[in-house]
């Protein structure tokens, strides 16, 4: 048995369609900076799955394998609606890379989820011999703060 809602639907169609239009014509004039942003996104993030692929095995062998960590895909940043991010979790700890189309990368945490994001590291793109360093110590603190019981 189906239940009707009392909402008119064609009507809220009418009202959010010019909206959208109106949004997306603004934001079509930086998709072409967004999808610059996410090209270095994913290189980053194929480094990123790699080291932790290490991670992960080594875990293993050493008889951890609960140490797993999830890493996501890049998708639009949840802060920023013209910067891609990704993502690394492992119960409630979390660590984000974020690429902005404005040509910077910006790490946020190690952090718990629910709580204050933070701290948070930038680097320019061209900025690749400090980028590299910086993100693989914010790695290792997240891995370290990820298997702290």
């Amino acid at each position: 048995m189906s239940q009707r809602h009392p909402f008119d639907a064609s009507a809220l169609k009418d009202r959010l369609a010019p909206l959208g239009r109106r949004l997306g014509e603004r934001e079509a004039g930086e998709a072409k900076a967004v999808g610059e942003a996410r090209r270095p996104a994913e290189g980053l993030r194929a480094l990123v799955e790699s080291g932790l692929a290490a991670f992960h095995e080594a875990a293993r062998e050493a008889g951890a394998p609960q140490l797993a960590i999830e890493l996501s895909p890049p998708r639009t940043d949840d802060k920023h609606l013209r910067s891609v991010q990704f993502e690394l979790r492992r119960g409630r700890q979390m660590a984000i890379v974020t690429v902005k189309s404005r040509g910077e990368v910006t790490l946020v945490g190690p952090f718990r989820q629910g709580k204050t994001e933070g701290p948070c590291l930038s680097f320019p793109f061209d900025a690749e011999t400090e980028l590299e360093q910086g993100l693989a110590a914010f790695l290792e603190r997240f891995l370290e703060e990820a298997a702290t019981p």
